[in-house]
């Protein structure tokens, strides 16, 4: 539709100015020590209009967006003999008690922090992270961060689909997608009510319930093909009590022991973990500079995401299957 990429990036912008408004109303209060009129208020903080109708309306969303998001937003007067109504935020309300971490909390919480890297949280996790490690126990006498040299725990989220049904999730809304079962080459058409997404052995999944099926589903997003639309209000999806997504995702999700064979084309001077594991190399004649590998997999879905990862490295050549899984999330990864 013309103008969608243009209102979208008006509507970040927005967001942005409404979200750096309500930070600077919330310090402006915390360091306050009385309380303070809407026109001190607007005096100080920058983004409301001039107009003062419109001030109004806007300064009272503001109010309730911050008490809506728990800020002890409080009223009252200076001194008996001011006539305004003032506002402030008292810090032994608004701030936390003191935070202590063993090493081990830390640990978890650093790696969870780093499944945003590629998400659209990524600035917040970093934010956050630099937080719980000043908090935690694990910092030395120079504030670094005790960990083995060279090892870091990586959970990655390369996964098209994982922003939109995160949110999803968080916001409880259907959603619907394309999909392509295992095993199968044919693309359906699914409707689902999210219940949450799941990481297990390194492949991120979606439950809920299916409308088409009228049953509880799990979806490995690695086969999710195009774009994740939204269907339904925030709101409109209800967990049933008593859930568990992560035993739904592991009675569903049996490991694959039948193997397989690939040929592949790699570059000669890349994919060098792909040389390695390799039965069988030979130079590619019709293609110089290349190697034709003979290697076993067996786990589908996974091989064409690690694959995929290689890029223009590396061609599938054999089976058909994996050649139009990897070309699959190559595409997914462009939309």
């Amino acid at each position: 539709m013309p103008g969608t990429r243009g209102d979208f990036h008006k509507g970040v912008a927005l967001s942005k100015r409404r979200t750096e408004r309500l930070l600077s109303i919330v310090v402006l209060l915390l360091s306050s020590r009385r309380y303070l009129t809407a026109e001190q208020i607007r005096a100080a903080v920058i983004g409301y209009p001039e107009e003062q109708e419109s001030f109004k309306r806007m300064f009272e969303r503001d109010k309730e967006e911050l008490r809506d998001l728990g800020i002890p937003l409080e009223t009252g007067r200076s001194a008996t003999a001011d006539e305004e109504i003032g506002y402030r935020i008292s810090r032994q309300d608004y701030e936390l008690p003191e935070i202590q971490l063993e090493p081990d909390e830390a640990a978890v919480l650093g790696i969870a922090s780093r499944v945003w890297q590629s998400a659209a949280l990524e600035g917040a996790a970093t934010g956050a992270a630099l937080k719980l490690r000043a908090a935690s126990r694990e910092a030395d006498a120079e504030g670094e961060t005790a960990q083995a040299p060279g090892i870091q725990p990586r959970l990655t989220t390369q996964e098209p689909a994982f922003g939109a049904l995160w949110e999803a999730v968080r916001d409880r809304r259907p959603v619907a997608f394309d999909h392509v079962a295992g095993g199968r080459s044919e693309v359906t058409r699914r409707t689902l009510e999210p219940w949450g997404v799941v990481n297990r052995r390194g492949r991120w999944y979606v439950a809920g319930h299916d409308r088409a099926r009228g049953a509880p589903r799990v979806f490995r997003m690695n086969r999710i093909v195009g774009p994740v639309k939204l269907v339904g209000p925030p709101g409109s999806v209800t967990v049933p009590e008593g859930t568990d997504v992560r035993e739904m995702v592991k009675d569903w999700d049996k490991p694959q022991t039948r193997k397989h064979n690939a040929v592949l084309r790699v570059r000669a001077d890349a994919g060098f973990a792909l040389h390695r594991w390799a039965s069988q190399i030979e130079p590619d004649a019709a293609h110089p500079g290349w190697d034709r590998l003979t290697i076993a997999y067996s786990d589908p879905d996974w091989y064409a995401g690690h694959l995929a990862w290689f890029g223009q490295d590396v061609v599938v050549l054999d089976p058909p299957e994996l050649r139009e899984a990897v070309i699959r999330r190559l595409k997914g990864v462009l939309a």
